[in-house]
């Protein structure tokens, strides 16, 4: 642990591994297996699919026990990526403004602990595909937003990495936060916790919340962007991302709307 403070977003502690991971060698990484994404997302897809045609003749397994570990141990990393990221977008907010955080890549430069977490929010993006392993070997209903949304973060988190667009400091800060309740909440349902119904409400409407923010920093990217002044993004980006965030939110709101309005059972219920 070194508390020499280095990282101006002024972390109380900053751990070795923090303070010296190697920006430039993980961005060299990603310059040259970016595209491995699509891979890992066509494995993806070929294992869901394939597997959900030879779950139909077997029986389900049940997995509790295994799907609490998996889902404790990624809750855990998230409350951590949440911890170790939001200081740095506070300390940009106060110190540079709501336009800086949207559109510098700062959080990405070397010495700062946001972007060690940024690589691992990177790599995660592919151990999270693992969820739907669970889903399928439990013979659950698997929803177009689950296998979409997967996917299309995967790629488009990957593709992004090595432009360092200043936005993504929003979009990792908001999915590691929003991980945080999400994959908690899981963890406990596996443990058979019988948790009340408005905290799955809480759930999709801090998703909703996260989708209509992401959109909204997209907005301001494109506006200054526009405007002629520096903003660390372009064009195809704010296409990719815009499309992106906006089919979530629609899809978001679907699931919310057909599991919260028409009273039919809840997703988050079943799964677990």
């Amino acid at each position: 642990m070194d508390i020499s403070n280095k990282d101006p977003a002024n972390m109380t502690y900053i751990f070795q591994f923090e303070r010296t991971h190697d920006v430039r060698a993980f961005d060299n990484y990603m310059y040259k297996h970016w595209s491995d994404c699509f891979v890992y997302s066509a494995i993806y897809l070929v294992v869901i699919f394939s597997g959900r045609y030879v779950m139909e003749s077997r029986e389900r397994f049940d997995l509790r026990p295994y799907l609490a570990v998996w889902s404790g141990l990624l809750a855990v990393f998230s409350i951590l990526g949440a911890l170790r990221t939001v200081p740095e977008l506070i300390w940009a907010l106060s110190y540079h403004g709501f336009e800086y955080t949207c559109c510098s890549g700062s959080y990405l430069d070397q010495g700062k602990v946001s972007a060690f977490w940024t690589m691992l929010f990177a790599l995660s993006k592919v151990v999270e595909l693992g969820d739907t392993v669970f889903i399928i070997l439990r013979k659950q209903q698997l929803i177009f937003l689950h296998w979409y949304h997967h996917i299309t973060v995967l790629m488009y988190v990957w593709y992004s990495f090595t432009d360092k667009i200043g936005s993504a400091r929003y979009y990792q800060v908001m999915n590691y936060t929003v991980h945080s309740l999400m994959y908690t909440y899981y963890t406990l349902r596996a443990m058979k916790f019988r948790l009340p119904r408005w905290i799955s409400i809480l759930i999709t409407c801090c998703q909703l919340a996260q989708m209509a923010v992401g959109i909204f920093v997209i907005l301001v990217s494109y506006s200054v962007l526009s405007a002629g002044k520096e903003c660390v993004t372009s064009y195809t980006n704010i296409r990719y991302s815009l499309t992106m965030y906006f089919s979530y939110l629609v899809l978001f709101m679907h699931f919310f709307y057909k599991n919260y309005i028409v009273k039919r059972p809840d997703i988050h219920e079943k799964k677990l």
